[in-house]
């Protein structure tokens, strides 16, 4: 699914005069996935008007299995279909670290 440099296929991104991707390694994107969901589960999720208070049930090791298949079908389709071909494309690229701190910048001339 990569194609960034294919000209049949236009990105917003095609639009903006500056874009900042902000990066990161994809087995970092799946923890702090499921480690917000996890915390959701405690939080927003207890709310019984809540769509997603289901998930409040569930116990710890269900909650895991769960976030890692919405992760999955949902998130890791949508990072690698709509989201990673538009990182060359940025202007400005971050890369985050497992603590979040940036550490690297790369500046497209």
């Amino acid at each position: 699914m990569d194609y960034p440099h294919d000209p049949h296929h236009v990105f917003v991104s095609d639009f903006v005069d500056f874009s900042i991707y902000v990066d990161a390694p994809e087995d970092l994107l799946q923890t702090w996935y499921i480690n917000r969901f996890l915390k959701f589960r405690e939080g927003a999720f207890t709310d019984p008007d809540s769509y997603f208070h289901n998930y409040a049930k569930l116990t710890k090791e269900e909650a895991i299995n769960t976030a890692m298949t919405l992760w999955k079908e949902i998130n890791w389709l949508n990072l690698k279909q709509n989201i990673l071909p538009t990182r060359e494309r940025a202007s400005l690229i971050l890369t985050k670290s497992a603590n979040h701190a940036v550490e690297e910048v790369r500046l497209r001339k």
